[in-house]
């Protein structure tokens, strides 16, 4: 459901909405169903280029545990079109304030629609280390999350990529769910207080030596090739992604950012809401911990924030009734 067109000088911006949720996973779409429960008119504009697309399966989900990401979304799509929310399959390349506190929304797509609020759920890009097998394997062998997979991989022979930036924090993590955890140091040096940690943890000394690749038999990662051509064996390998935010649309803004261990975020206060006025941040978009549960959370309590904003704006715009 939209509202009338808005006037401007240049024309008229045919769709206009109360709020324009900017990508359409777990963040975004909850957002939109909360806001479509008190009646707001909703735009979702997504890509669909979910971060967790390669997996088979997403899991602690409270009820939907061991659902396939897919189906996941077209669920929760299809209850968002049931309060009158609209999902539309085209990218944001642009949010302009149109100088009156609300928001052109420019499209990939051509076109542009407009928005008294703006809510941000673009996720995030995994850059994966430059290995021969990781890109292929990603979200099926190769891993990087024990509270996303690691209960699929337990007990299997695991193979932990170690980067200085993260240290062993995941091998340390995954030597919970199996004895057969073996560090990969592609050629770093593990500082002493580290190795340290590992022993007391009881996962395997570490393998010292450049990585070639992984090894696939029969379509299944048997082994880590190292650069002198011996065959390690393991069933899974986890690695350290750089987790880089798709958050163009809240840089050209010039919303404030802040450093996180994961890299730089957008900074957000406990509703989601940015530095600039009238636009929130929900899900992978503001931190890489974000998993979908907590990026549908962080969407509902937005969306309350966004429709109390409007009632407010709606309240303010009323002529206040002349007393008798």
């Amino acid at each position: 459901m939209t509202t009338s067109g808005v006037e401007r000088a240049e024309g008229v911006v045919a769709d206009a909405y109360d709020v324009v949720v900017v990508g359409g996973g777990a963040g975004g779409l909850s957002a939109a169903l909360i806001l479509g429960r008190v009646r707001r008119s909703v735009l979702v504009v997504d890509a669909g280029e979910p971060r967790n697309a390669p997996a088979a399966h997403m899991q602690g989900y409270p009820s939907r545990d061991g659902m396939p990401p897919a189906e996941f979304l077209a669920v929760v799509r299809e209850e968002v079109a049931g309060y009158g929310g609209e999902v539309r399959r085209d990218t944001v390349t642009e949010v302009v304030p149109d100088g009156a506190g609300e928001f052109d929304v420019v499209l990939a797509g051509g076109g542009r629609v407009h928005a008294r609020r703006v809510v941000v759920a673009t996720g995030l890009v995994d850059v994966l280390p430059d290995l021969p097998g990781v890109a292929e394997r990603w979200g099926r062998e190769v891993l990087h999350c024990p509270y996303c997979h690691g209960w699929e991989v337990r007990d299997q022979r695991i193979g932990v990529l170690y980067r200085e930036e993260v240290g062993v924090h995941q091998a340390l993590l995954f030597g919970q769910l199996s004895s057969e955890v073996t560090l990969f140091l592609d050629g770093s040096e593990l500082p002493g207080e580290q190795r340290e940690l590992l022993e007391a943890a009881g996962v395997r000394a570490s393998v010292d030596g450049k990585l070639a690749e992984l090894v696939v038999t029969d379509d299944r990662l048997t082994g880590v090739r190292l650069a002198d051509g011996e065959v390690r064996e393991v069933e899974a390998f986890v690695v350290p992604p750089r987790m880089v935010p798709r958050d163009g649309v809240l840089t050209a803004l010039g919303v404030r950012t802040h450093e996180t261990p994961a890299g730089t975020f957008p900074e957000v206060d406990a509703t989601g809401m940015t530095s600039f006025p009238g636009v929130w941040a929900v899900g992978n978009a503001i931190g890489a911990a974000e998993q979908v549960v907590n990026a549908a959370s962080a969407g509902y309590r937005a969306g309350v924030a966004v429709n109390t904003a409007l009632l407010q704006d709606d309240l303010a715009a009323r002529p206040v009734p002349a007393r008798s």
